[in-house]
């Protein structure tokens, strides 16, 4: 038996995530029903996150245990024959029989992305947080500093969570502007349900006013979510990177 790590990526917007639902389409059945077109079986896939609904991944992996002797290659371009226009295969490789897509990353790459314009556009809609008015990319990356290190992200936890364990360290926060577009980019080895979203709806706030920069250490260190902004919609959010530390062979 083999186990193969695939990289996807998905265009969220018509799914409710990726874990398979019984009474909404996801991502992970509509590749397993790929899959199985393909290569006659329905194999245990396994996925390196749980995206929520209409979330997007620039890099999603998950590795399959599989019988199939179909080379590689030819599986990424079988796959992406007859997957829909919005999920495409983008690499394939074997990878050792233990790998866990999950549980051997060692850190992940969220971006959200906030089209800073009075005018929406038709041709993001659904894949950017539309916010008309005037955003301080400067302030916002002063902000987003604050949550650099190790810390205990209670405060930015959506209530429903059954992980105990809230502490997280991030490597990387940033605020930059690509032309109409605020960018929020942020990497740390995990993350709570919602805590991107609900770091970027601090991050608003702070620009609404609703929140002075100098209260966000107060706010992580309070461990209260009622304290944090709001939780950002979902259309912003990507999966940008997955990193597993190294070359895997």
């Amino acid at each position: 038996m083999r186990n193969l790590l695939l990289e996807l990526a998905y265009n969220g917007k018509a799914y409710h995530g990726w874990q398979v639902q019984e009474n909404a389409p996801t991502v992970q059945q509509t590749f397993q029903n790929a899959w199985e077109r393909i290569t006659g079986t329905r194999d245990g896939v396994t996925g390196c996150s749980r995206t929520d609904a209409g979330v997007h991944a620039n890099m999603f992996c998950c590795n399959i245990r599989t019988h199939t002797a179909l080379e590689c290659e030819k599986l990424v371009t079988a796959l992406n024959a007859v997957l829909p226009d919005d999920i495409a295969v983008k690499n394939c490789k074997e990878v050792p029989y233990g790998f866990h897509a999950r549980y051997d990353c060692v850190s992940k790459e969220y971006i959200y992305r906030i089209l800073n314009s009075p005018v929406p556009s038709p041709f993001l809609n659904g894949l950017v947080l539309q916010y008309k008015y005037p955003l301080n990319e400067n302030l916002l990356d002063k902000c987003a500093k604050h949550f650099l290190g190790r810390h205990d992200f209670s405060a930015f936890c959506s209530a429903g969570s059954s992980v105990e364990d809230t502490v997280r360290t991030v490597i990387q926060s940033q605020v930059f502007r690509q032309g109409e577009e605020v960018i929020f980019k942020i990497e740390a080895n995990g993350f709570l349900y919602n805590m991107v979203r609900i770091i970027t709806g601090t991050l608003i706030a702070v620009s609404q006013g609703k929140i002075q920069e100098e209260q966000i250490p107060a706010i992580i260190e309070s461990k209260d979510r009622s304290k944090a902004g709001p939780t950002a919609a979902p259309c912003g959010l990507y999966l940008n990177k997955v990193n597993y530390g190294g070359d895997i062979r």
